[in-house]
């Protein structure tokens, strides 16, 4: 049985709270339910694994606490996550 990938409504969506899945701050129930779409959806999985292993580069290589605004452009456009960049 093939599985197709036919809810990338709910992909953009839910990936619109990662940021706060990923600093821990998402509400319960939003996280229980990220995190049951992330264990089904392969492409999520990998989005959130990439973002993971980002923040933990960038925090144990780095002694300033700002990300410059082009690496942070370039992170999210490799990530195709552009819409969530907020105007700095």
């Amino acid at each position: 049985m093939k599985h197709t990938h036919n809810h990338q409504g709910n992909c953009r969506d839910l990936l619109g709270q990662l940021s706060d899945y990923v600093d821990g701050v998402l509400q319960d129930e939003l996280c229980m339910e990220l995190e049951r779409h992330i264990s089904e959806c392969k492409n999520c999985q990998i989005v959130v694994d990439t973002m993971k292993k980002t923040i933990y580069l960038y925090h144990s290589t780095s002694s300033n606490g700002e990300i410059p605004a082009g690496v942070r452009s370039r992170l999210f456009s490799s990530l195709n996550l552009e819409e969530f960049l907020k105007p700095e």
